[in-house]
């Protein structure tokens, strides 16, 4: 008798453990390829308070940096889908590298569940004015014309979001700057302020400080709209390069099979965190614009963007191996 209570009480005592809805207690790791200070981790910081009181859940960062988010993107690829292990994705990650590398070991469209995105994030033109001392968009198109073979420009990296909004400008304005490519943003940044070339396409969020301080000015954003932090910067379009548009985008995927209700979960949390008056206000002062879609819409989204990114980066010539 004692061994038949004994092993009912055992079957009892493991079906609340069984029946545990997700996130039942345990962390979850969201997983980003670039560094932490970086403006992905700027943006989930901001997103994680009103997220993990909308789940229930607590939010653990997993830092994988290099090959562009690549590395990153690969271990969530191959995580299990219950929940506990979503991407900080980018516009590189899947928009970009798929025609930027060579090379990629997951399929960027099939290996994910897309989530919902975060924000859009802008560009803007940075130029240091002991350099190329210009105050327009115009002026330095001037410049560069007349000085052929003088001024280079910075990015990130190669083929990232800031090489690639730099070689559309070159196209697009009939320039031929030389592109110089640092291991990050504060390296392309820090050139910049130092002289060592004359302006880079960076986020609004990473040059504030250095605007803020005149060692830097600001001659144009890169998105549709000017952006709420810099209002009285225009848009490089508005200020002589029609058309010109170049912005990237911060979001969460899943692992491939990620069960619908934690999509939806997930999503609905991100939601609320758009929604929440502090958030919006401090990601418009970071140059951020905060973004929701559906999981159906942020799908047909990407593979958009893909399609745009890939034209591009054909058109740059960049290649990574």
């Amino acid at each position: 008798m004692k061994r038949i209570l004994f092993s009912l009480l055992a079957v009892l005592a493991a079906v609340p453990a069984l029946a545990q809805p997700w996130p039942a207690g345990s962390p979850v790791t969201i997983v980003m390829g670039f560094p932490a200070g970086s403006g992905v981790d700027i943006v989930m910081r901001l997103f994680q308070v009103p997220m993990e009181q909308a789940l229930g859940a607590r939010f653990v960062m997993d830092y994988r940096t290099g090959a562009g988010g690549n590395i990153a993107s690969e271990a969530v690829a191959r995580a299990k889908p219950d929940g506990y292990t979503l991407l900080l994705s980018t516009a590189a990650t899947h928009g970009v590298n798929a025609a930027l590398y060579k090379k990629i070991p997951f399929d960027v469209e099939n290996d994910f569940t897309p989530i919902a995105p975060l924000v859009d994030v802008s560009n803007v033109l940075t130029i240091n004015p002991v350099v190329i001392d210009a105050h327009s968009v115009k002026e330095l198109i001037a410049l560069v014309k007349a000085s052929p073979g003088k001024y280079n420009f910075a990015s990130t990296g190669n083929g990232t979001g800031t090489h690639l909004a730099f070689a559309e400008f070159n196209a697009r304005a009939g320039l031929n700057m030389v592109h110089v490519p640092y291991k990050g943003g504060p390296e392309a940044l820090a050139a910049v302020v130092k002289g060592d070339v004359c302006c880079i396409f960076n986020q609004v969020q990473s040059v504030l400080g250095q605007w803020k301080a005149n060692k830097v000015r600001l001659l144009g954003v890169t998105t549709k709209a000017r952006v709420a932090a810099v209002p009285e910067v225009p848009t490089i379009s508005e200020a002589g390069v029609p058309g010109y548009e170049s912005y990237i985008w911060f979001g969460l995927h899943g692992p491939k099979g990620l069960d619908p209700q934690i999509v939806n979960a997930i999503n609905g949390a991100v939601k609320k965190a758009v929604e929440t008056p502090s958030v919006r206000q401090r990601l418009a002062e970071l140059g951020n614009t905060p973004r929701y879609e559906t999981p159906e819409q942020f799908r047909a989204t990407i593979k958009a963007d893909r399609a745009s990114w890939a034209a591009v980066v054909k058109a740059s010539g960049a290649s990574v191996d």
